[in-house]
């Protein structure tokens, strides 16, 4: 008789490939999947019977600001609370380490939205981070980005400017380091102030050590809105003179004036797909989250604040009763985060059903009143897009979220329900999961997950974490 820790009986297998459904029982040995088929004679020590309901790889969250939370909430609720097992995190140019130099409080944005104190930002190296990660694990894995962002605040005495030849040679440096210890690629935010005057020319030499190493080079790109396209050519020009894969994170088409420009972006992308390995994903809402700023609530149709440092009482509020109500400007709020929206839903939908892009929450953890796609991004989905409106069958939402991401970011035993990969399962209802979250109401589990299990270890159950903290930090393969 054949033993295993744990098998799933009787389950509608949607194994991450796009390949049909089918039904099978999954046994799970030593934190590994060791067989897919017929296991009725098999013994277990725990049994989970799956009739009726999806077992899928566990998603696979490409766009992540969960740095801090694998350390102070190590359950990670928002996250397995939804099927999600692995997180990349280190995106936007914002990384908790390298920190050879400290941070001095307030902390710069948007690196304040890993931690306004400052305090966690207590990693010298980027091995100390890794090796952090690796004492305490959290319930999820993880893939780690280097930001360029950080490397430039600790390199450079003011960020209003292009670094000097040594200070690309020192970020250069840590950028090599932070790749050696583990970090699966560099990311960057040149949208955001501390990075925007880096030029095309600094991004590319930082970057160096990628080709080498074998990282991705993973971008919020410098324009989301009307230059969108320049900002598309100098993340493809990127890739190319380093000779490394990209990826553009959260990809979207801001401002009304460029609703419906996903046409002219997508055809794009796919054009130069054919001379270069590029990457994408995109969070399935029409409100983008971020840092406060007078500029980016201009261009909104509506913001919402999720925090205020000096103003703690208007998190969830809207910038318009914030100001009718409370007499309050933007610059009062400061230093704040906000919630805007400034995308159109025909684009929404037409890059979520893309064949190339992947999900990614961008979820912020640590605002007081956060973007439902903190806790929604993945039922929203599979719920809302896939069984609701029909954009795409379930078995390539899945894909979307398992076996693309874990492909783009060269996970190798991720992603994938097969003999032999690591045993990361997400069990759910697939006519009844969707998101929970509102923008009333952010924090609140999806519906529809029955078990989430990480590498053979079961962290979601019954509504609740179990406490298990099976999490590893993942290299590129």
């Amino acid at each position: 008789m054949d033993r295993y820790d744990l098998v799933i009986r009787n389950a509608t297998v949607i194994d991450g490939t796009r390949a049909p459904r089918y039904q099978a029982d999954i046994g799970v040995l030593g934190g590994k999947i060791a067989a897919i088929g017929r296991l009725d004679a098999a013994a277990a020590h725990v049994e989970i019977d799956a009739a009726n309901k999806v077992a899928s790889p566990g998603f696979i969250d490409s766009h992540t600001h969960d740095d801090r939370l694998m350390l102070s909430a190590p359950d990670m609720a928002p996250k397995v609370s939804q099927g999600v097992t692995t997180v990349v995190a280190g995106n936007c140019g914002c990384s908790l380490a390298p920190a050879p130099n400290g941070m001095r409080a307030p902390v710069t944005p948007p690196l304040d939205l890993l931690d306004e104190g400052g305090g966690w930002f207590r990693f010298p190296s980027f091995a100390d981070y890794v090796a952090e990660l690796e004492a305490n694990p959290a319930a999820t894995n993880c893939a780690l980005l280097v930001g360029h962002t950080m490397l430039r605040l600790q390199t450079m005495d003011h960020v209003e400017r292009a670094a000097t030849k040594n200070e690309i040679v020192r970020m250069r440096e840590l950028a090599d380091e932070a790749l050696a210890a583990g970090a699966v690629g560099v990311s960057t935010g040149l949208y955001y102030e501390p990075a925007c005057e880096a030029p095309t020319e600094e991004v590319i030499e930082v970057c160096r050590p990628l080709a080498k190493r074998n990282g991705l080079y993973v971008t919020h790109m410098r324009n989301e809105a009307d230059n969108i396209l320049a900002s598309l050519e100098e993340t493809f020009r990127i890739g190319r003179e380093v000779g490394v894969p990209v990826v553009i994170s959260h990809h979207k088409v801001a401002g009304q004036p460029n609703h419906g420009r996903s046409t002219e972006t997508l055809q794009l992308i796919e054009a130069r797909m054919k001379s270069q390995p590029i990457g994408l994903d995109c969070y399935p809402y029409c409100a983008s989250s971020t840092i406060l700023s007078a500029s980016r609530a201009a261009v909104a149709s509506k913001t919402l604040v999720t925090w205020s440092k000096p103003h703690p009482e208007v998190a969830g509020m809207s910038l318009d009763e914030i100001r009718s109500e409370m007499k309050l400007s933007i610059e009062q709020l400061l230093p704040a985060g906000a919630i805007y929206f400034s995308m159109d839903e025909a684009d929404v939908q037409r890059i979520l059903a893309f064949e190339h892009t992947m999900i990614g929450s961008d979820g912020l953890p640590h605002d007081a009143a956060p973007h439902p796609r903190l806790w929604g991004t993945f039922p929203r989905v599979l719920g809302h897009y896939a069984r609701g409106l029909g954009l795409f069958p379930l078995e390539t939402a899945v894909h979307k979220m398992t076996g693309l991401t874990a492909r783009t970011f060269g996970l190798k035993d991720r992603g994938v329900l097969k003999s032999g990969m690591a045993a990361d399962i997400a069990i759910f209802d697939a006519g009844e999961i969707d998101e929970a979250a509102t923008f009333a109401k952010p924090i609140q589990p999806a519906r529809g997950i029955d078990t989430v299990i990480v590498n053979g270890a079961i962290v979601w159950r019954e509504g609740k974490p179990t406490g298990a903290r099976p999490g590893r930090v993942l290299r590129r393969g």
